[in-house]
């Protein structure tokens, strides 16, 4: 699924590899990310978005990071027209439409969604709705337009929460 561990030398913890840089579970999820090669869109929208901060801040954050493949499949112009300084309402929407309030590990989810008969949802911060259901074997994350993210890389732990790397970018109503 694409997962690697590297151990640390200074401190005895594993971490997973996303975008060719080890996610340090003692740093958090902005201090992360900004090393990841397949996140540089996000990255670049967090920081449009004025989410900086929050992101760093003390959580723990459930975030579903979509990769730049998964911004790249958006229609032609949309990351552009996003990243417009007079939009930064409708993309602070869209980013905390992919965080959730508490830490889900990949298990947690699973573990939900086979208990509520194979589908359940929860609140995003931003107040949408996301579904999980598992679908060939593989954690999916619905958006409230019914779009699909297939979770790629679960359990990415941060200091301040965990990432599930997912390769759509989950569009709010």
């Amino acid at each position: 699924m694409g997962l690697a561990t590297v151990p640390l030398t200074n401190a005895q913890e594993m971490s997973v590899m996303v975008g060719g840089a080890p996610m340090l579970p003692s740093q958090n999820i902005i201090e992360n990310a900004v090393n990841s090669r397949d996140h540089t869109t996000l990255v670049a929208a967090v920081q449009a978005a004025g989410l900086v901060d929050t992101l760093s801040g003390p959580g723990p954050f459930t975030v579903f990071a979509p990769t730049n493949r998964a911004f790249g499949q958006l229609p032609a112009g949309t990351v552009e027209t996003l990243l417009e300084p007079g939009n930064i309402e409708m993309l602070q929407k869209v980013l905390t439409a992919h965080v959730l309030a508490g830490k889900y590990s990949a298990a947690d989810l699973v573990e939900r969604a086979e208990a509520a008969g194979g589908a359940f949802a929860l609140t995003t911060v931003s107040g949408d709705t996301l579904g999980f259901q598992i679908i060939g074997g593989a954690l999916y994350v619905i958006d409230e337009n019914r779009g699909a993210a297939r979770v790629t890389i679960a359990d990415v732990n941060q200091s301040n929460g965990v990432i599930h790397v997912v390769n759509s970018v989950l569009v709010p109503n």
